[in-house]
C-alpha cells in the first residue's frame, strides 16, 4: 500500500473525547435518557467539518482500543458519508479514502467486514471514477495470497456487486477495459479457494450479474459453469446453496444456456432438494418452478417426476420447529399485538373490463421449504396434468391412512397436496372429487388445527365443482355439508382455522353467487358472530367475506330480517372508530358492496356514511398541507377508500343520492382529488366523477368545462402507460358527461382535444389494456353523437381502428350509445367511411340483438344508404369480401 501522505493529524483531546462518547454509546449500561445525551453530543461534534476524519482514524488506527470502539466509530461515519460525503471538503474525502484502504487487510475481521460496508457506499456515491486508487487496491489484496487481505478485498466488492454491480461494468477512463473484465478472472479462480468464506463472497458476486449479463460474463459462461460444477458438492452450505441460486437464475433469464447440461442439472437439483440443510434444499426447489415458467421442453423434465414427487410431498410435511405450529396454538381470544397485523392495500375503483385482483391463496406470509414445495407441484400439475396421478395418488392415499397422533403431519401434507393440484389434475380428479370432498369434510373437524385449516383451504379449490353440483339431490347435500362445515370453522376458537375458514369461504361465495340466497340467515349469523369475537387481524377477513357476500347475493339482501342481523354490529364498529383509524380502510369497503347489493335499500343508513366519507376527505386534504390544524397524519388512503365508498353510494341510490350531494361541497372537493398528484387518487376520484355523471349530472354543471378540462388532460399524457387506469377512468367519466349534458356549447371546446388523443390510442390497441380501448371507442361514440358536425370531418382518420374496437365490445347501453354516434356521423359526411365499409359492417355484425328500435332502423338506413351509393357492383364487392357469419348478421337489416 502507498504510504499515507496526507498530512491531517488528530488532536489528542478530541480524540479521547470521542473514543469516550463511543464507548459510553455501544455500553449496555448506559440508559436510554443517557443514550440520547450521548447522541445529541455526537450530534453536535458532527458540526465540524473533520469529526469524520477523526471516526476513519479511530477505525484505522486506534490499535490500543478495543474492536468495538473502533467498529462503533465505522458505523457512524458510514451513516453519515451517506448524508454528508458528496458537501464534504475534498482533502477530507481523500484523507477518508486514504484511511479505508490499508484496513482492507486488517487483521481482525470485524474491523474489515465494516471497511468495506463504507468502501461500498463511498462507490454508491462517487463511483469508481472519483477513486482511481480503490480498484488497484482491490486488485492488489487480491492477487496477495495473504488471506486477511483477500478476505477483506472480497468483503468490499461483494457488497459493491450487491448494491451497485452496474458499476463495475461500466468503461473507466484509463482503462482498455471495464472493471468487471479486470475482476471476474479473480473471482473465477477463487472459486477453487481452500477457504470457504471466499468460495462463497466470490460465488455470491458472480451471481449478482446475471441478471445483468455483462459481456465479460456471456463470454465466459463455460467457465463459469464450470465452476459451479465443482462447487456443486462444496463441503460448505453457504456455497451449495449459492450453487442452487446460480440455477435458479440462469433458468430464468438464460435457459439456453443450461440447455446442454440440463439432465445433469435436473439430477443434482433433486439430490440437494433432499439437502440436509433446509436453506440449501429451499434454494434448489425453486428450480421446478423456474423451470416450469421457463416454458422449456417438459419432456426433459418428464423422465424425473417419479423421483421428484415424492421428494416434493415429503419436504411439504411440517418441519418440528415451524413457527406455523406454535402459531397454531395460539387461541383466538388472545388479542393481537400490532406486528400481527399485515399491511392491507386497498386497489382504487376501476370502470372495465379487465381489472383482474390477483387472489393470493396462501395464507401467512412467510415462505419456507413447505410452501415451496406446493408451490412446485401446483406448476408441474399444471405443466403435466394428469400424468403425474399415477405416481402422486398411492403417496397421497399412503398418507391419509395415518390416522394415529404420530402421523397427524403426514396427513396434513396430503390435504395440502391435493389443494395443490387442484387445478392441474381436475380432469383426472374429476370422477373422483365427489368422494374427495366427502373425504376432506370430516376433516373440517379434527383434532388439529392445523389440519382443520388446510382441509378449508383444499375444499375451496375444489369450490367450481362444488357448486356445479347444486343442481341434483346428492351434490346439493354435498354443497350443503361444506357451506355448514365451513361455517362452523368460521367459529373456531383458533385463529389460524378462522383465518383459513374465512378465506374459503369468501371464494365459496364468488363460485356460489346467488345460489347462496336461501342461505343467508344462517350465513349472516355466522358471519355476524365472527365479527363479534374476533381480534383485529382476522375482522380484515370478515369484512371481506361480508362484502363478497353482497356482491354475490345482491338485491337478495335488502330484506328487512337480513339487515336487522347486518347492520347493527357494523354501525356500531364505525361508530366506535375514528376518522385517522386505519381499521377504518376495511369497513369503508364493505359498506361499498352492501351500499351497491342493497340500491335505494341502503338509503336508511346513506346519511351519516356519506356525511362521514365528505369529512375524511376534508381532513386528509387539509392534513396535506397542514398536518397540526388537521390534527392527524396525511395517508392518501383514507381518500381513495371515501371515494370508493361515494361511487358505491351513487351506483346503490342512484339519484337517491342527489339530495346528500345537493347539501354539500363535494363538487369542488373531487374537483381537487382530480387534481392530486397520487394516481390512484385521481383514479377513483374520475370513477366517482361518471358515477355522479350518471345519477345526479345537475350538481357537476356549475364547474362542468373544468371538470372536462382536467378529465382531458390524463388522456394527454406521455406517461400514458403508467397511469392507464386513471386515464381509463377519465375517458370513461368524459363520456358519461357527454351524453348527459347533450349540450353542444358546453361540451364542444373539449371534443377535439379529447378526439385527438383518443384516436392513438386506438391506433395502439394491441399496447394498451382491453378496457382502456373498450372505454376510448364508447367515449369518441358518445362526443360523436353529441356533436356530429365536430367529429365527422375527421372520420377517415380513425374509422378503421374505431370500428375494429367497437366490434369487440359486449351488448350493452354504452355501446348503443357509440353506435349512435356512427350513425350520426354517416349522415354527417357519408364519404368519410367509405374506405372503411367492410369494418363498419364487422362492427355492426358484432352486435347479437339490438334492444332499442331506434338504433336499429338507424343502422338500416346507414346500410340501405350506402348501398344505393354504391352501384355498379361496387357494393356486392364490398359484400364479397365478408365472411359468411357476418354475411348471416347483416341480413336482418334487408342488405
Amino acid at each position: 500500500m502507498a504510504a499515507n501522505s496526507v498530512s491531517w493529524q488528530p488532536q489528542e483531546e478530541g480524540f479521547r473525547e470521542i473514543c469516550g462518547l463511543l464507548e459510553q454509546q455501544i455500553s449496555h449500561s448506559a440508559s436510554s435518557a443517557d443514550k440520547s445525551q450521548i447522541w445529541q453530543q455526537l450530534q453536535h461534534y458532527s458540526q465540524f467539518p473533520d469529526f469524520n476524519n477523526y471516526l476513519a482514524f479511530i477505525l484505522a488506527r486506534a490499535e490500543g482500543k478495543s474492536v468495538e470502539i473502533r467498529q462503533a466509530a465505522g458505523l457512524l461515519l458510514k451513516n453519515n458519508l451517506r448524508t454528508a460525503f458528496k458537501s464534504m471538503a475534498p482533502v477530507n474525502q481523500q484523507y477518508i479514502k486514504s484511511e479505508l484502504l490499508p484496513c482492507l487487510g486488517a487483521a481482525d475481521r470485524q474491523i474489515r467486514s465494516t471497511v468495506g460496508t463504507i468502501i461500498s457506499v463511498v462507490v454508491q456515491l462517487g463511483g469508481v471514477l472519483g477513486w482511481p486508487e480503490l480498484l488497484q487496491a482491490l486488485v492488489n489484496c487480491l492477487d496477495s495470497n495473504d488471506v486477511n487481505h483477500m478476505e477483506g478485498a472480497m468483503d468490499a466488492l461483494s457488497k459493491i456487486c450487491e448494491d451497485i454491480p452496474q458499476i463495475l461494468d461500466s468503461d473507466a477512463p484509463g482503462l482498455s477495459e471495464r472493471p468487471i473484465s479486470i475482476i471476474l478472472p479473480r473471482l473465477y479462480k477463487f472459486f477453487q479457494s481452500p477457504h470457504a468464506s471466499l468460495r462463497k463472497l466470490s460465488l455470491g458476486s458472480v451471481n449478482q450479474y446475471i441478471m445483468l449479463m455483462p459481456a465479460a460474463l456471456f463470454v465466459s459462461m463455460d467457465q463459469y459453469l464450470q465452476g459451479l460444477f465443482v462447487l456443486a458438492h462444496d463441503p460448505a452450505s453457504e456455497v451449495r446453496k449459492l450453487v442452487c441460486a446460480a440455477f435458479v437464475q440462469l433458468i430464468e433469464v438464460r435457459p439456453s444456456f443450461l440447455e446442454p447440461h440440463l439432465k445433469n442439472i435436473i439430477e443434482y437439483m433433486l439430490q440437494v432438494n433432499k439437502d440436509t440443510d433446509d436453506e440449501v434444499a429451499l434454494e434448489s426447489c425453486e428450480f421446478w418452478s423456474a423451470y416450469c415458467d421457463a416454458q422449456l421442453p417438459p419432456d426433459n423434465l418428464r423422465e424425473f417426476l417419479p423421483r421428484l414427487i415424492p421428494v416434493l410431498l415429503s419436504n411439504m410435511v411440517y418441519a418440528d420447529d415451524d413457527e406455523s405450529i406454535v402459531d397454531a396454538e395460539e387461541d383466538g381470544s388472545l388479542p393481537d399485538r400490532d406486528q400481527d397485523l399485515k399491511p392491507r392495500f386497498h386497489s382504487s375503483r376501476f370502470h372495465g373490463s379487465d381489472n383482474v385482483e390477483d387472489d393470493d391463496d396462501d395464507i401467512v406470509n412467510v415462505w419456507n421449504l413447505r410452501k415451496c414445495s406446493a408451490a412446485a407441484l401446483d406448476m408441474i400439475s399444471n405443466v403435466f396434468g394428469d400424468d403425474i396421478l399415477p405416481t402422486l395418488m398411492p403417496i397421497v392415499q399412503a398418507k391419509l391412512s395415518a390416522t394415529d397422533d404420530e402421523g397427524w403431519k403426514e396427513r396434513e401434507a396430503a390435504v395440502l397436496a391435493l389443494g395443490a393440484i387442484a387445478e392441474g389434475c381436475i380432469h383426472g380428479l374429476y370422477p373422483h372429487l365427489s368422494e374427495i370432498v366427502t373425504f376432506l369434510i370430516p376433516l373440517l373437524d379434527d383434532k388439529f388445527p392445523l389440519i382443520r385449516s388446510i382441509s378449508c383451504w383444499t375444499l375451496s379449490r375444489f369450490s367450481k365443482f362444488i357448486v356445479q353440483g347444486i343442481g341434483h339431490q346428492k351434490g346439493y347435500e354435498q354443497f350443503d355439508k361444506v357451506l355448514t362445515g365451513l361455517l362452523r370453522r368460521i367459529l373456531d376458537t383458533n385463529k389460524r382455522v378462522q383465518e383459513a375458514a374465512c378465506s374459503a369461504f369468501a371464494t365459496l361465495e364468488e363460485e356460489a353467487a346467488e345460489e347462496l340466497a336461501p342461505h343467508l340467515e344462517i350465513i349472516l349469523q355466522h358471519l355476524m358472530c365472527a365479527f363479534g369475537k374476533y381480534q383485529r387481524r382476522n375482522l380484515r377477513i370478515v369484512y371481506d367475506a361480508i362484502g363478497t357476500l353482497a356482491d354475490a347475493v345482491g338485491r337478495e339482501l335488502n330484506q328487512r330480517n337480513y339487515l336487522d342481523i347486518l347492520m347493527p354490529p357494523l354501525i356500531a364498529k364505525w361508530q366506535q372508530l375514528s376518522n385517522s383509524d386505519k381499521d377504518i380502510f376495511p369497513l369503508l369497503e364493505c359498506f361499498t358492496s352492501i351500499a351497491q347489493a342493497l340500491g335505494t335499500g341502503f338509503s336508511q343508513f346513506a346519511e351519516p356514511v356519506f356525511q362521514r366519507c365528505i369529512s375524511i376527505i376534508q381532513t386528509q386534504q387539509l392534513a396535506k398541507v397542514d398536518p397540526v390544524s388537521a390534527g392527524v397524519q396525511y395517508d392518501k388512503e383514507f381518500i381513495v377508500c371515501s371515494l370508493d365508498l361515494l361511487s358505491g353510494l351513487a351506483e346503490g341510490l342512484g339519484s337517491g343520492i342527489e339530495s346528500l350531494v345537493s347539501q354539500s361541497n363535494l363538487r369542488d372537493l373531487l374537483l381537487q382529488c382530480c387534481t392530486d398528484d397520487a394516481s390512484d387518487v385521481r383514479q377513483s376520484a374520475f370513477a366517482l366523477l361518471g358515477d355522479l355523471a350518471r345519477v345526479c349530472p345537475v350538481h357537476l354543471h356549475p364547474r362542468l368545462s373544468e371538470i372536462l378540462d382536467v378529465a382531458a388532460k390524463q388522456l394527454n399524457t406521455p406517461k400514458l402507460k403508467e397511469t392507464v387506469s386513471v386515464a381509463n377512468n377519465a375517458c370513461w367519466a368524459i363520456g358519461e358527461l357527454a351524453v348527459k349534458f347533450q349540450v353542444r356549447q358546453e361540451i364542444a371546446p373539449i371534443v377535439l382535444t379529447v378526439i385527438s388523443c383518443l384516436v392513438p390510442i386506438l391506433q395502439h390497441a394491441e399496447e394498451l389494456n382491453k378496457s382502456l380501448i373498450e372505454n376510448s371507442a364508447i367515449t369518441l361514440g358518445r362526443l360523436a353523437w353529441v356533436c356530429p358536425e365536430l367529429v365527422s370531418p375527421h372520420m377517415e382518420h380513425f374509422m378503421q381502428s374505431w370500428c375494429s374496437a367497437l366490434s369487440m365490445i359486449r351488448d350493452d347501453i354504452e355501446k348503443e350509445d357509440a353506435f349512435r354516434g356512427l350513425c350520426a356521423m354517416v349522415k354527417a359526411n357519408p364519404s368519410g367511411a367509405l374506405g372503411s365499409l367492410v369494418f363498419m359492417c364487422k362492427a355492426i355484425a358484432s352486435w347479437h340483438e339490438i334492444r332499442s328500435e331506434d338504433l336499429h332502423n338507424d343502422i338500416c338506413q346507414v346500410l340501405h344508404g350506402y348501398k344505393q351509393m354504391l352501384r355498379n357492383g361496387a357494393w356486392d364487392q364490398c359484400m364479397s369480401a365478408l365472411e359468411p357469419p357476418v354475411k348471416e348478421k347483416l341480413s336482418k337489416y334487408q342488405v
